[in-house]
C-alpha cells in the first residue's frame, strides 16, 4: 500500500537522511523542498528562478506563495501518485493547510507525519558542522543564519505539531540517536 509521509523536524535533525533511506526502502519518490527550489534557480530564467536565486544567496526560506508553486507542479508528477516521503515541507500552518487542500482535491491525504525530536544545540552543531556554502562562497550555515532559521522553525513548531496531532498521523522519533536506531524506529512507525 502507497503512503505519503512527511518528515517534519528542525534543520540539523537529520530528516533528509533518514526520508531519503525510508524513501528507497518504500520504493517512492523522496521530495525536497530545497532541492525544488535549487532546481527552480538552476533552471529558471524568470521570475521564480530569480526569486530562488536570491532567496539562497541570502541563505533564507522561499516565501510560501513561491513554495505553493513549486509544490503544486511537483505533486503532479506521475511519479509522485502511489506514494511519496515529503522532506522539508510544510514548515507552518498555512503550508500544511496548503497541501492537504492540494491532497484532498487528488482524494488523498497524508498518511503520517514523523517528527525528528532534537535539541537546538543538536541542530546547530550539525549544522555548523556541515558548513553549507552560499553561491557566493559565504556560509549558508554560518551561526548567524542558522540561529534566523532556527527561530523561524520554533515559532511555528507547536502548532504544526498540534495541527498532525490531532489528525492522528503524528509519530515523535528521538532524532539525537544514531542513524541506524533513529531508521530501525521510523520503520517500526511507517509499517503499523
Amino acid at each position: 500500500m502507497s503512503k505519503n509521509i512527511i518528515f517534519y523536524a528542525p534543520e540539523g535533525a537529520g530528516k533528509t537522511t533518514q526520508a531519503k533511506m525510508l524513501a528507497e526502502k518504500l520504493g517512492v519518490p523522496c521530495l525536497v523542498s530545497g532541492d525544488l527550489v535549487r532546481r527552480m534557480a538552476e533552471n529558471d530564467k524568470g521570475i521564480m528562478g530569480d526569486i530562488c536565486r536570491e532567496t539562497l544567496a541570502a541563505g533564507h526560506y522561499v516565501a510560501d506563495s513561491e513554495m505553493f508553486v513549486l509544490w503544486k507542479a511537483r505533486l503532479k508528477d506521475t511519479d509522485t501518485q502511489n506514494g511519496w516521503v515529503i522532506d522539508g515541507f510544510p514548515r507552518n500552518m498555512t503550508q500544511a493547510e496548503f497541501l492537504e487542500d492540494k491532497l484532498d482535491k487528488h482524494g488523498k491525504k497524508v498518511d503520517l507525519v514523523i517528527y525528528l525530536n532534537v535539541s537546538e544545540e543538536t541542530s546547530m552543531g550539525r549544522l555548523l558542522k556541515r558548513g553549507r556554502k552560499l553561491a557566493d562562497g559565504g556560509l549558508h550555515d554560518s551561526e548567524e543564519l542558522i540561529r534566523e532559521r532556527l527561530k523561524r522553525y520554533k515559532a511555528e513548531e507547536s502548532s504544526v505539531l498540534e495541527y498532525y496531532k490531532t489528525r492522528g498521523v503524528l509519530v515523535e522519533i528521538n532524532g539525537e540517536q544514531e542513524v541506524e536506531k533513529v531508521f530501525a524506529d521510523i520503520l517500526t512507525q511507517a509499517s503499523k
